[in-house]
């Protein structure tokens, strides 16, 4: 689903926070909010919030801890160097699964939409 300037709502909800990373107004090591903390404050789906997340990682503006939740980094800090070909190869591949993984729940949130409008009283 797309928001008004026509960027997927998962975009630009990471995009709001990697400018509060980079600002400063987000300290790197900060918790970043959970995904039901971006669910209410960008009444958004689960796998919106989720997306959001999972693209601040990707891009490198959090590290997730299991249990704890994502934190605030920074891209290029503290991150090795160089990785072998095959770690290149299999990191490229697996975000291409993102990719298309995303455009699948982008496809589910819309079909959810859709539904909901049929559906009286949803």
């Amino acid at each position: 689903m797309a928001g008004l300037t026509g960027q997927p709502l998962y975009l630009q909800i990471a995009d709001e926070l990697k400018g509060e990373i980079r600002s400063g107004v987000i300290s790197t090591g900060e918790k970043l909010p959970s995904e039901s903390e971006l669910m209410k404050q960008h009444d958004v789906s689960r796998t919106v919030a989720r997306q959001a997340i999972s693209r601040l990682r990707e891009d490198g503006y959090a590290i997730s801890q299991q249990g704890k939740g994502s934190f605030a980094a920074l891209p290029g800090k503290d991150r090795p160097a160089k990785h072998s070909p095959e770690f290149e190869q299999i990191t490229e591949y697996l975000s291409e699964v993102r990719q298309d993984v995303r455009r699948l729940a982008e496809r589910m949130d819309q079909l959810e939409q859709l539904v909901r409008q049929q559906v009286p009283g949803q």
